[in-house]
């Protein structure tokens, strides 16, 4: 008889267990087959080797996602890479690598696809007669600044097509890396066409390394947002998502910190928990807060109906029932004490135009 291993939390990642997603036929458990290394005798802090990331090619032949939701403020965006590094258990895209046959756990972390044609693909589709110049988000689903970009530079080669094609850009991410790009971002912000949002979930440490393991630290996404004001570029903290019990009660001291270093706008997300996130979070949930679980599930189901997530629009990103409107009252109670949201920030559509191509003709005069 085979013993069946437990999942266990890995050092440096966020989802404890690689559970198969919701489209496979079979499931996968950890077995003690007698060949893992087992630790030696006074080697109670031994810890199996860490996991690699393996980053493979996404061949996509297009990059322009659109959608019609009306919970969400941009019609069109473009994620360079499927998967993210940061490995926030609490990722809504995570379900995502169920269509690629990986698991939404470990798999999502750890097998990421770059889009290197990206910036071409983007290219071609802005050139397209039938294109209607809007507003482009980067990063709506996986961070555009996750660690693999450090070395593919995919986002700031769509970046560079955006401010060629005078193309608006709306970025969101946690990752300082994203003060990388200010040469193309601050330009493009005094035309209008840029502007930024820091995701901001904590500002303790601890609880974010746990939840975020890869991500940058609260501190320097901190100083991120204060790099790209001082630079000129429009910046919002995204609050999100607030976990009941977890993060919730530092609402206001996100908000304050992130007005302190420059934001001017600012949201915020009640979590959600669709599909395989549900059991993943769980998982997480009683692995590193075990003695506050159950209250941060109860929570959980009092804002959603019951259920641990309702998907209808209009209620999927903020809940109901009275926790969810005990949140939206001290969120919109704390935008009034700090002075923020009270500036728009419409981006400049007038300015597009696709730059001249190799080949075209002259224009005459």
């Amino acid at each position: 008889m085979v013993d069946e291993l437990p999942d266990r939390a890995v050092k440096g990642r966020g989802a404890v267990s690689n559970r198969a997603g919701r489209f496979e036929a079979q499931a996968r458990v950890a077995i003690d087959d007698g060949w893992a290394r087992a630790p030696l005798p006074g080697e109670d802090d031994w810890e199996p080797p860490a996991l690699t990331t393996t980053v493979l090619t996404d061949t996509a032949r297009t990059v322009i996602a659109r959608n019609d939701s009306p919970d969400i403020p941009f019609e069109q965006s473009v994620n360079p890479y499927r998967g993210c590094e940061h490995g926030c258990v609490y990722c809504f895209a995570r379900p995502t690598h169920a269509y690629l046959g990986l698991s939404p756990g470990i798999d999502f972390e750890t097998r990421l696809f770059r889009k290197p044609e990206a910036a071409a693909l983007l290219a071609k589709e802005l050139r397209a007669k039938s294109y209607v110049c809007q507003p482009l988000a980067i990063g709506a689903n996986t961070d555009p600044y996750q660690p693999v970009e450090r070395t593919e530079g995919t986002t700031r080669s769509i970046l560079e097509v955006c401010r060629d094609f005078n193309q608006p850009v709306c970025i969101i991410t946690k990752s300082a890396l994203v003060t990388r790009d200010l040469d193309i971002l601050a330009p493009m912000a005094a035309k209008g066409l840029a502007k930024v949002a820091v995701s901001v979930t904590t500002l303790d440490r601890d609880l974010a390394r746990r939840m975020e393991p890869r991500a940058s630290t609260p501190p320097k996404r901190l100083r991120a947002i204060r790099e790209l004001t001082q630079a000129g570029v429009p910046t919002a903290v995204l609050a999100s998502p607030m976990i009941p019990v977890l993060n919730d009660h530092e609402m206001e001291a996100i908000l304050e910190a992130a007005r302190d270093h420059g934001a001017t706008r600012a949201s915020y997300i009640l979590l959600r928990l669709p599909l395989e996130i549900a059991d993943l979070f769980q998982e997480w949930l009683r692995e590193h807060a075990p003695n506050r679980a159950e209250r941060v599930l109860s929570l959980i189901r009092q804002s959603r109906e019951g259920a641990l997530y309702k998907s209808e629009w209009g209620t999927r990103m903020k809940g109901t029932g009275p926790y969810a409107e005990m949140l939206r009252a001290r969120f919109k109670l704390a935008l009034a004490r700090l002075g923020m949201n009270e500036r728009r920030w419409d981006l400049n559509t007038g300015l597009f135009k696709p730059p001249p191509a190799p080949g075209d003709q002259l224009a005459l005069l």
